[in-house]
């Protein structure tokens, strides 16, 4: 857990701000909504290989330098722009250390330095995804030639999806596919606009995206009509593989560069604000700092349950991020008025001929959440 805390504040004055919160938030711990996740091995990626040749070390670092630009920013151009030519043609400059995995399959791993390669795409002018994500429901409903099957956590059939969701950095999480959810997940209901009944079903997992996969074998080869569900905003789209598996990358690639733009922080549209939150305790303060990491949240004050942080970055993707851990924006009808600071007013009857006041600097702006 990373805590933002200023210099005027430490961790045991939060303690004792927030105390008062405390058996409340004990109470409602229970009842909280499922949040984002912080991705696990964001900059950890495994490519495929032949063997263990240089060439083929070579070609496989390069596959998987593009795996991770892609899995950062959501766009598949990204890796091939201009502002990444000298990364493409040295990635060890940006690589902590490189290992094979016996798999199956064998593969390349290779775990690329986070501080270094955020630096890079930055200094690229590239937009980037942090690693707190929506978490995705995925009802996949299998289609082959020995009948359907929807493919649940425990089954064999749920592997290449968990390997897809990785290599494309989303957290996934499947059902346990019983008779219930059998009825549930079939073809007219996956292949449908009314995303209604998955979301009730969806509900004993806790999720913040429903994602709705009909995968179809013909001929060797598969074929996908997906649906995407993140808050009022509906996606779909269709995909195609060589076997299940590439099936699996290629939707859950589709879903990341959908997802994307929604979250990631843009170079050049970044400003500086205040956030402040109502209705805080200590487990939804070590939420929200996850959810400001990419904004590099500083935490400025704290009243009883009340916080406010100093961020910075796109007022939009900011809300978006929020609305990931279900915060809700007060409204402006509710949002107490600034005090008038007098002192700014010229006097009545002030001397002819006295220098003006200087104006005050724009007040920063403030945004107003509560949980």
């Amino acid at each position: 857990m990373q805590l933002f805390i200023s210099c005027d504040f430490c961790f045991v004055g939060i303690l004792m701000r927030l105390k008062n919160c405390l058996f409340v938030g004990c109470l409602s711990l229970m009842s909280l909504p499922a949040l984002a996740e912080t991705v696990n091995n964001l900059y950890q990626v495994r490519e495929p290989v032949s063997g263990q040749t240089p060439d083929e070390k070579t070609r496989a670092t390069q596959a998987a330098l593009e795996t991770l630009v892609i899995r950062l920013t959501g766009d598949p151009k990204a890796a091939q722009g201009a502002g990444l030519a000298e990364v493409r043609k040295d990635p060890q400059q940006i690589i902590s250390q490189y290992g094979y995995d016996a798999g199956p399959p064998e593969s390349l791993q290779v775990d690329f330095d986070p501080a270094s390669t955020d630096r890079a795409l930055r200094q690229a002018g590239l937009s980037l995804w942090g690693s707190n994500r929506p978490v995705i429901m995925a009802w996949w409903l299998n289609d082959a030639t020995d009948g359907a099957n929807l493919v649940g956590d425990g089954q064999s059939s749920a592997e290449p999806l968990r390997r897809a969701a990785q290599h494309r950095g989303l957290p996934l999480r499947l059902p346990l596919a019983d008779l219930s959810e059998q009825g549930i997940g079939n073809a007219k209901t996956l292949d449908g606009n009314d995303v209604a009944p998955l979301k009730q079903a969806s509900e004993r997992y806790g999720s913040d995206a429903i994602l709705a996969v009909h995968a179809q074998e013909n001929g060797g080869q598969w074929q996908g009509k997906w649906h995407l569900w993140l808050g009022d905003k509906a996606e779909q789209g269709t995909a195609t593989g060589a076997s299940s598996a590439a099936l699996a990358d290629a939707v859950l690639l589709a879903v990341s560069q959908r997802l994307a733009p929604r979250f990631v922080v843009k170079p050049g549209a970044s400003s500086s604000m205040a956030l402040e939150v109502q209705g805080m305790n200590l487990e939804r303060y070590a939420q929200l700092g996850r959810l400001l990491e990419p904004f590099g949240g500083r935490l400025k004050s704290v009243d009883a349950d009340r916080v406010t942080f100093d961020v910075s970055g796109s007022t939009d993707q900011l809300r978006s991020q929020l609305a990931l851990a279900k915060l809700q924006e007060v409204p402006a009808a509710e949002v107490p008025s600034a005090p008038v600071d007098a002192g700014q007013t010229p006097a009545v009857g002030a001397t002819p001929g006295a220098p003006a006041p200087v104006p005050a600097p724009a007040a920063t702006q403030t945004l107003h959440f509560r949980w």
